[in-house]
């Protein structure tokens, strides 16, 4: 099966505010620099779907990332995945294709609770998962920052009108990594000025001490300055603060401060593990996106995945496990190659299509 292949997950991007801002770009290119990321970037409507204005939303980001990281020559795409049940839904093929392509895929704005209803389960949301663990990065701000934590602060429902404090089910993102986290962007926000504490995501700092409370055990929060970006990067095991203030890890009753410009070990969040290829989503969604991956690959050329199954199998035949090794064959026909072996090892060919 397919899911033997090793991930290796993108980088992560988790902005606190200001993705448009000039503090914004400073993240933005961050993440690009940090490892080979391409130009091709999908941005994601789905956490504004429910707003009339949502094409003009997402559009507003592309426009930043095209002109603001022109540099990188990247080209926008943006995914009109809104509303399940509607053409436009997360759960259309045809709509959420193109993340499979992606080298880079954003959400931000919008509502954290919505996002979670319509991303859950979604195709969409089995997309990104699947091309973040083939090495896409990911960039998430504003609501959808909240929506991947493992409990989602339902922020409108308690500051706009009035619920009771209560947490929501999140896509709890990271729980597929063995980390429980919870995102609270704006941790520093100042809006209510001298009358009224905005803080922790215009909660206030009390507000927010209640909520707190009603977390399970084990649960990690982690605190996000508004123009400052939490920035994971999963192959070095590291996190970095960037942009103008601090990040804020609150991790069984303690606190550490990470200020911009400074970076932590992943361990600092949780024991870090990575995940079987198809945790949270189908084979068919995987099978798609290797799919995706082995076209983009130059004709000639087989991509690091391929190579890494050859090599396994190769380490089989050495071991004479021709049982694993024509097991390991077949995986590398699907991904569209064949297996020559030679006295000095093998020699991996392109398929004809």
């Amino acid at each position: 099966m397919n899911n033997d292949i090793p991930i290796q997950p993108g980088p992560i991007a988790l902005f606190g505010s200001g993705e448009t801002a000039p503090g914004g770009q400073r993240i933005f290119d961050f993440l690009f620099q940090l490892t080979e990321i391409g130009p091709r970037v999908s941005v994601l409507e789905t956490p504004a779907g429910f707003e009339l204005n949502s094409p003009q939303v997402a559009g507003s980001v592309g426009d930043f990332i095209e002109h603001r990281l022109q540099n990188y020559k990247p080209s926008i795409e943006i995914i009109p995945a809104r509303k399940k049940g509607t053409p436009f839904s997360p759960d259309e093929p045809d709509i959420v294709q193109p993340i499979l392509d992606a080298d880079l895929i954003f959400m931000g704005p919008g509502s954290p609770s919505y996002a979670v209803r319509q991303l859950r389960d979604s195709l969409a949301w089995e997309y990104l998962l699947a091309r973040h663990r083939l090495g896409a990065g990911l960039a998430f701000s504003s609501a959808t920052t909240v929506a991947v934590s493992c409990s989602a602060l339902p922020v409108y429902e308690i500051y706009k009108v009035g619920e009771d404090l209560h947490w929501l089910p999140g896509l709890d993102f990271f729980g597929h990594y063995g980390l429980e986290l919870i995102f609270i962007p704006h941790w520093n926000n100042q809006d209510g000025g001298e009358g009224l504490d905005t803080s922790r995501c215009y909660m206030g700092k009390s507000r927010f001490a209640e909520l707190i409370d009603l977390l399970p055990p084990g649960q990690t929060v982690i605190g996000i300055d508004e123009n400052t970006g939490l920035v994971i990067d999963f192959q070095a095991g590291c996190l970095h603060a960037v942009g103008q203030g601090t990040v804020t890890i609150i991790k069984e009753g303690d606190e550490l401060m990470i200020p911009a410009g400074s970076g932590l070990d992943l361990s600092e969040m949780g024991e870090f593990k990575l995940c079987d290829p198809l945790a949270g989503i189908s084979s068919s969604s995987w099978q798609a996106a290797l799919q995706a991956q082995n076209q983009q690959a130059a004709p000639d050329t087989p991509d690091e995945v391929v190579v890494q199954l050859a090599d396994k199998r190769e380490d089989a035949r050495r071991n004479k496990n021709w049982e694993l090794a024509d097991q390991l064959r077949g995986q590398i026909e699907e991904l569209g190659w064949t297996v020559q072996d030679n006295p000095d090892g093998y020699q991996l060919e392109k398929l004809a299509n």
